[in-house]
C-alpha cells in the first residue's frame, strides 16, 4: 500500500482479503518499531507500553499509576519523543490553578491606537500529548480543568470556545492515593481514562539492564516514528476493525455484570461493589479489543481480545464497598472473577 492506505480502509465491506493482510501487517509493524523505539529507553514493562500504544492508537487518554521513581513519566516523554507532535507537561501541584492549565485572558494594548483588549494566552492543554504528572497532587478545582478536553476535545475561557488540535490525547500519572499530599480523582473523571495502567517493581534482570542505561556514559537517542496525520489514519482503521454481535454482546454483559443488583450482576459483584462500569467501559472494551486485533494480524475481534483488556478497562470504573476493604479484595480479582465466571457463547449460541 502506497502513504494512506490507513485511510483507504474506511469501508471494510469493499476490502478483499489482501487489502486486509496488507493493512493489518502495515499497522502491526508501525506499532512493533513504536513499541521497540521505546524500548531503547524503557526497560520490561512490555504490557504497559501495550496499554499505552493502545491508547495512542484509539485517541483514549491514559492513566498511569505506581509509586514515584518507577518510570512514569520517562515511559510518556519517551513516547512522545517517538511521535512527530506538539508535547507538554503539567506538573500538577497543590497550588496549581486551572487558569494554569487551559490559559488566561490577558489585557493587551495596541502600540499605535492605544486601545485596550483581552487576549487569550493558551495554556499547556494546547498541545496534540499533554502529560498531567502526578495528577493527583492537585487539588479537585485543579483536576477538573481537563474534564472538558479530556471529553470534548475543547475548552471553554471567558464564554469562548476554543478547540483542541488533533490528534490529542491526556496522558496522567498519579502516586497510589495511600500516599500522602494526594487527592483522589473524582469518578467522572477517572471514567474518561480509556485504561488505568498499573506499573509495578522491575525483576532483578530488569532493574540491571536500567541500571547499566542509566549510569553509563551513553543516552539512547529515540528518533520519531509517524507524524499526527499517520496517527489518525491509524485510528481510523481501528474504528472500522469488525466486530460480531456475539461479541459485541460478551463486552456488554461483562459490563452489566459489574452492576450490583443488576439483572446480569455476578455474585462477587453483589458483594464487592457499590457502583459498576459506565458504558464508557463498555466503549473501552471494544477498541481495545479492535487494537489487540489488529496486532494479531486479524480485522476482526474476538472475545479473548476482549479479556486481554478487560482490567485496564475497568479497573478504576469500579467503586468498592466497605467489605471489599475489610476483605483486601481489590478491582483486579473482581473482574477476574467476573471474567472466570461469564460465558463467552451467549446462550442459545453454538
Amino acid at each position: 500500500m502506497t502513504d494512506g492506505s490507513f485511510k483507504s480502509m474506511a469501508s471494510p465491506e469493499q476490502l478483499t482479503p489482501d487489502d486486509v493482510k496488507q493493512a493489518c501487517d502495515e499497522f502491526r509493524s508501525t506499532y512493533d518499531g513504536l513499541k521497540d523505539e521505546i524500548g531503547k529507553v524503557i526497560v520490561g514493562h512490555s504490557e504497559i507500553i501495550d496499554g499505552v500504544l493502545t491508547a495512542l492508537f484509539t485517541g483514549g487518554n491514559l492513566l498511569l499509576e505506581g509509586v514515584p521513581g518507577l518510570g512514569k513519566t520517562m515511559l510518556i516523554r519517551t513516547l512522545a519523543e517517538a511521535l512527530s507532535l506538539d508535547f507538554s507537561r503539567i506538573q500538577f501541584t497543590p497550588d496549581l490553578m486551572p487558569a494554569d492549565i487551559i490559559g488566561t485572558n490577558i489585557i493587551t494594548e495596541n502600540s499605535e491606537t492605544g486601545h485596550r483588549g483581552f487576549e487569550f494566552q493558551r495554556g499547556p492543554i494546547f498541545a496534540n500529548v499533554v502529560l498531567a504528572d502526578e495528577i493527583n497532587r492537585a487539588t479537585p478545582k485543579s483536576q477538573s480543568a481537563l474534564l472538558e478536553a479530556m471529553q470534548e476535545r475543547s475548552v471553554t475561557v471567558g464564554g469562548n470556545h476554543y478547540k483542541l488540535d488533533q490528534p490529542f490525547f491526556v496522558m496522567a500519572t498519579q502516586n497510589p492515593i495511600e500516599q500522602e499530599g494526594t487527592y483522589p480523582l473524582p469518578e467522572a473523571q477517572l471514567d474518561r481514562f480509556l485504561f488505568k495502567l498499573v506499573v509495578g517493581y522491575s525483576s532483578l534482570d530488569d532493574l540491571m539492564s536500567i541500571i547499566d542505561r542509566t549510569t553509563g556514559a551513553e543516552t539512547p537517542e529515540v528518533t520519531p516514528q509517524i507524524d499526527g496525520a499517520k496517527i489518525l489514519e491509524m485510528q481510523d482503521l481501528v474504528r472500522n476493525c469488525i466486530v460480531a454481535p456475539h461479541v459485541k454482546e460478551y463486552a456488554a454483559r461483562l459490563v452489566l455484570r459489574t452492576h450490583p443488583e443488576g439483572e446480569y450482576a455476578a455474585e462477587v459483584t453483589n458483594r464487592y461493589v457499590r457502583v459498576g462500569a459506565s458504558p464508557r467501559a463498555a466503549q473501552s472494551l471494544i477498541l481495545g479489543g479492535k487494537v489487540k486485533a489488529l496486532c494479531d494480524g486479524r480485522y476482526h475481534v474476538a472475545n479473548k481480545d476482549i479479556e486481554m483488556v478487560a482490567k485496564p478497562a475497568l479497573r478504576h470504573r469500579l467503586v468498592l464497598n466497605f467489605e471489599a476493604e475489610a476483605d483486601r479484595v481489590d478491582p483486579d480479582s473482581v473482574i477476574q472473577t467476573i471474567l472466570d465466571h461469564t460465558p463467552t457463547v451467549p446462550a442459545g449460541v453454538g
